[in-house]
């Protein structure tokens, strides 16, 4: 079975621009390492503190003021899946609850699920684990991997008010995507498969080997990454390079139903580049061909996986570059930092020479892992993106909020990490949308 993680870059700056139209906080007191999630009136993410050691910390969204905190651990999670928020998920008692994953050692127990009431913390409920990639949230209830480390691997589905079991599958599973009724894991097995259950019986709904939308030889141990659009669930399977006989293997994006895990279309050979949208919201890709020599550059349709605008490898400069992508998208940028870097117009591919392009990506391009304590090594925290002119590869001063591609959308909040760890947010009223890393 081949359990790996997808790739997390740590990063660089991003600020908000205060004004008086849109809302607007900044917590300067956490060093956040994960992605933020909202659900009603709460924010939370998962912070480090000095002495390396991990806490989850609950914030009022109004105002960005901490709420509460308690001790976090990654312990049996795979360091290449990064550091993970809390789960959220409001219950059917007008509550909303927080399920952290806390420190915890006892006989064959290594950690345990907490059920807090997400305002206060207050704890309503304790779950000893063995291993577990940790909680996430799954339509109306709970989704937890339990003893990953061991043959009796399952997937438990709890309700989040009592932490009582309301059904479980065999096996390890990643949610990918959930409403009210519905959740969609992605097994992760040698043969990875998409498949759909009724969240409230647990009765499978359909079943989608990912080989059969990109090929035979897809190993997970590259990574992944899904994002929903509409009624479809778009999900990217990146390369991985076998040490032994050093070929990758089979990877690329494909789009399927949500409703009976049809398969919409595929892109295969192509790998997603950073930074870039969400798969599902405004994914950008790299074709590779036999040889494993990269093509140009293409932003997809998300909904129909037709090229929107490209630029062919030709135009692609040498090496020493990071890409920059402005606000909407619609231009590629190629930074060189510290020195003047080009830019092309995605839907004709022309030069933006004249134009004085600027772009957002990371400012870090060497990103240290966390000095996590008493965990395994190789963990980052989740990058941040700062504004660039790409005619002299510096930053530009007083820059706005990080693109919505970037940062997505929770009920008109947009919140992201600064290079210190803060946390900034506006309210600017978008659409709910996913963000890059989910």
């Amino acid at each position: 079975m081949a359990l790996i993680g997808a790739l997390t870059l740590a990063g660089c700056s991003g600020s908000e621009a205060a004004t008086q139209e849109y809302p607007t906080w900044h917590n300067t007191e956490l060093n956040t390492v994960s992605r933020t999630v909202v659900v009603g009136d709460v924010a939370m993410a998962t912070s480090m503190k000095p002495d390396g050691t991990l806490e989850s910390v609950a914030l009022d969204l109004a105002s960005g003021k901490r709420l509460w905190a308690s001790p976090a651990t990654v312990t049996g999670r795979l360091p290449g899946m990064g550091v993970p928020p809390p789960a959220v998920v409001e219950t059917g008692e007008k509550q909303t609850m927080a399920v952290t994953l806390d420190p915890f050692r006892r006989g064959r127990w290594y950690a345990r699920l907490v059920g807090r009431d997400a305002r206060t913390g207050a704890q309503k409920w304790v779950r000893p684990v063995h291993s577990t990639f940790g909680p996430q949230r799954c339509g109306p209830f709970v989704c937890v991997p339990e003893h990953t480390a061991l043959s009796a691997a399952r997937v438990v589905v709890l309700d989040p008010a009592t932490g009582a079991p309301v059904w479980k599958i065999p096996g390890i599973a990643e949610v990918q995507w959930s409403d009210a009724t519905r959740v969609v894991f992605l097994r992760l097995a040698r043969n990875p498969t998409l498949e759909a259950y009724d969240l409230r019986t647990g009765k499978p709904i359909w079943r989608q080997p990912v080989e059969r939308a990109l090929g035979p030889g897809v190993d997970l141990s590259g990574g992944w990454s899904f994002g929903a659009t509409s009624d479809d669930l778009v999900g990217y399977i990146a390369p991985y390079t076998n040490p032994r006989t050093k070929r990758a293997s089979t990877f690329g994006i494909f789009s399927v139903r949500l409703s009976d895990g049809a398969v919409n279309w595929m892109r295969p050979s192509v790998v997603r580049v950073y930074p870039s949208g969400n798969p599902g919201y405004a994914p950008v890709v790299r074709p590779v061909d036999q040889r494993g020599q990269y093509g140009g550059f293409a932003r997809l349709d998300a909904e129909s996986g037709r090229v929107l605008g490209q630029i062919p490898a030709s135009q692609v400069p040498g090496a020493g570059w990071w890409l920059a992508f402005p606000a909407r998208m619609d231009k590629i940028g190629f930074l060189r930092h510290g020195r003047p870097g080009t830019a092309f117009d995605l839907a004709t591919g022309r030069d933006m020479e004249d134009r004085e392009p600027k772009g957002w990506s990371f400012c870090v391009t060497d990103p240290k892992p966390l000095p996590l304590k008493d965990q395994h090594p190789g963990f980052y925290s989740v990058a941040s993106l700062c504004e660039f002119d790409l005619a002299t590869g510096k930053r530009t001063a007083n820059a706005g909020p990080p693109p919505g591609w970037f940062t997505g959308s929770q009920g008109g909040w947009r919140i992201w990490r600064d290079e210190r760890g803060g946390l900034h947010a506006v309210n600017d009223a978008t659409v709910t949308s996913p963000g890059m890393y989910g």
